[in-house]
């Protein structure tokens, strides 16, 4: 009897663990779900089960599948809250403070992921970030070869000042912007990686159904990325013995700080420089390096306060000077400024030891030459040039594997576990990753809006993207060719598709850091597009934007749209700057410009006989200065079809 009794307990068990009902991991207590528009929820429990959604009063029934999967679809809800959604099948769940407003996914790479806390002004914005209907979901990285139904667990941020700091940058200014206006709640999806292609983000259906990429997509073999990540691990490994053989020594790596320590036999690495393009063997590291470097100062050197600088580090740092930790610092952009009191450097030889530890992508110490130093009194000591370097931690999650490997890996993993979840649009600022195959860009970013929106199954909903910032890549030109000024040419070529719109930020990008931190701007912008498009209010949300060209003489006179309320520079002697012509033998020359009405006249003496003219056409255009009155700045763009740099250049897998 006894035996029979347990039996039928540990029945009823495995039955109730195997029901156990429960929501996509979108769904959550602090969520946003979107007004005005049918809402679909989903879920797992056990197979044909009954299940009912309820919330404001609004009930939706429905049954399982053989899968044990559930979804309803709540009819239109006006703006408001806070509710409780409710799920009750054989068990009930329930989630707190569920507000209904309008929900955004924030998505692309690094300029997309980066935080408030990074941003320009951190300190005081986060200080004043208390915006209680602002909500945040930050999806988990994840790489699948195939699509995935859910994400891993993450939590809906109510945006105060102990939160907002994680919220991305652009995303938190665009919904400030948004719930100011609307005084509506504003949600804020958050699925990015930083340096990721556009190719890892699309779907595998759609490069099959694509002309341009259906040979490439069934060139794509089976993959096993746990396997892969095994053996990649392994390979690094090898490489890390072969590069340290010389160190014999196992002390921990807390001793590795301190100055009676040796580090001879350590191999050296030329900082600044990502351990990725060293050209070590070391381009798959995640995980933690320890750098070291020697430095010799007299009594009056020592005797006075002493600034580190340690330009930028890929991603958190923990610096020492003989052994003392100085500053610590966790993020991937910020300049290391150290200020060490007098007493910790010592007449003689000092040891600086840096431990960096890379969370994935790349890493390491880089950024300007110039901004590693010692300063010391008068005396500037420059601390860029070799460095010993040991590798203490090799990451083995079997996860690690880089999005960009192969295409569909983020769209598998980020996006697909997102959808049919009901939102207003995307926020999307990505290209960087793309720039060397701008012109095959024109066919790869339209094919992956166009994917979203028919998965989706909401029509061709807002899709918004930031055009790429000033950037001194590679010092490209009209002479020389740019890859980022075809980029943003195939992003502007993008608007073509319905629904779409540009933020223009060449004015606001830096040209030593491809992490503009003025993200503010760029939120306003995408927000002055949203606010004029779907949300009724009625503004200028573009500078001014090419039309026609005609030629009078050695002149050429250019029409905008966008003008708004006029044209205008911001150089206050008037001078228009970015704008070249050419003639037909196809060089550009710098050319002068005046502003006539709402026209542009350019000319330059060398070009007799204008055919072509190009604003803005260069890796850094922070120089470029049209605006209209409204302070949006002008598109960049050329009137010429001639061959561009990147014309030749396609995607290959694992390349």
């Amino acid at each position: 009897m006894k035996i029979r009794f347990l039996c039928l307990l540990w029945l009823s068990f495995c039955v109730a663990g195997y029901s156990q009902i429960r929501l996509a991991r979108v769904f959550g207590d602090h969520m946003v779900i979107q007004r005005s528009q049918p809402v679909p929820v989903w879920g797992w429990s056990a197979p044909n089960e009954k299940v009912a959604v309820t919330v404001n009063k609004q009930v939706k029934e429905t049954r399982t599948d053989k899968n044990g999967k559930w979804l309803v679809t709540l009819d239109p809800q006006p703006a408001g809250g806070p509710y409780e959604l409710k799920v009750l099948g054989k068990d009930s769940l329930v989630l707190h403070d569920v507000l209904v407003g309008e929900v955004w996914i924030c998505s692309g790479q690094s300029n997309m992921e980066f935080r408030l806390s990074e941003a320009m002004h951190a300190d005081a914005e986060i200080q004043t970030a208390d915006y209680p209907e602002i909500r945040q979901i930050k999806v988990p990285h994840f790489t699948s070869v195939t699509p995935k139904e859910d994400i891993s667990s993450c939590e809906w941020k109510v945006c105060t000042p102990a939160t907002a700091g994680e919220f991305t940058a652009v995303g938190y200014f665009f919904a400030r912007e948004i719930q100011k206006r609307l005084h509506v709640p504003v949600g804020l999806i958050n699925s990015s990686w930083g340096g990721t292609m556009v190719e890892t983000w699309t779907s595998r259906g759609a490069f099959e159904r694509s002309p341009e990429f259906k040979t490439m997509i069934a060139k794509l073999p089976p993959t096993d990325l746990e396997l892969l990540a095994r053996q990649r691990k392994q390979a690094l490994d090898d490489r890390v013995r072969t590069l340290e053989k010389l160190i014999r020594d196992s002390l921990p790596e807390s001793d590795w700080k301190n100055p009676d320590y040796s580090s001879e036999v350590w191999p050296k690495m030329h900082l600044p420089g990502l351990w990725e393009s060293q050209n070590l063997g070391l381009e798959l590291l995640d995980g933690v390096v320890w750098f070291r470097k020697e430095i010799s100062l007299d009594s009056t050197e020592a005797s006075k306060p002493v600034i580190l600088d340690l330009s930028k580090i890929d991603d958190n740092d923990n610096s020492y000077v003989n052994g003392i930790l100085v500053g610590a610092t966790k993020s991937y952009n910020a300049d290391r400024h150290y200020l060490i009191a007098p007493g910790i450097f010592k007449t003689g030889n000092n040891v600086i030891a840096v431990r960096v530890e890379d969370t994935g992508g790349v890493g390491g110490i880089y950024g300007d030459s110039t901004a590693m130093s010692l300063t010391t009194g008068d005396q500037h000591i420059p601390l860029s040039g070799f460095w010993s370097f040991r590798v203490a931690k090799i990451e083995s999650d079997p996860q690690g594997i880089n999005p960009n490997d192969y295409p569909t890996l983020l769209y598998n993993g980020m996006i697909n576990p997102l959808i049919p979840f009901g939102i207003k649009g995307v926020l999307w600022y990505q290209g960087e990753a793309n720039a060397d195959r701008a012109y095959q860009y024109r066919i790869a970013f339209p094919l992956m809006i166009n994917d979203w929106r028919q998965r989706w199954g909401e029509g061709n909903f807002a899709f918004y993207f930031v055009q790429l910032a000033s950037f001194n890549s590679a010092n490209g030109d009209s002479e020389h060719g740019s890859s980022w000024a075809e980029l943003r040419e195939a992003q502007t070529r993008t608007l073509s598709l319905p629904n779409t719109g540009m933020a223009v930020t060449v004015d606001i990008g830096e040209s030593n850091d491809i992490h503009p931190k003025d993200k503010q701007d760029v939120g306003k912008r995408l927000a002055a597009i949203a606010l004029n498009n779907i949300y009724g209010q009625t503004m200028q949300y573009s500078g001014p934007v090419y039309e026609s060209l005609a030629v009078t003489g050695n002149k050429v006179i250019l029409t905008f749209t966008h003008t708004g309320s006029g044209l205008m520079t911001k150089d206050k002697y008037g001078y228009i700057r970015g704008f070249e012509v050419a003639g037909s033998d196809q060089h550009f020359h710098y050319a002068k410009a005046s502003i006539i009405g709402n026209k542009v006249a350019v000319s330059s003496d060398a070009v007799s006989e204008p055919l072509e003219v190009r604003y803005g056409w260069a890796d850094d255009v922070g120089d470029a200065n049209l605006y209209n009155q409204e302070g949006f700045p002008a598109v960049p763009f050329r009137t010429d079809q001639w061959k561009g740099l990147t014309d030749e250049k396609r995607f290959e897998i694992g390349k």
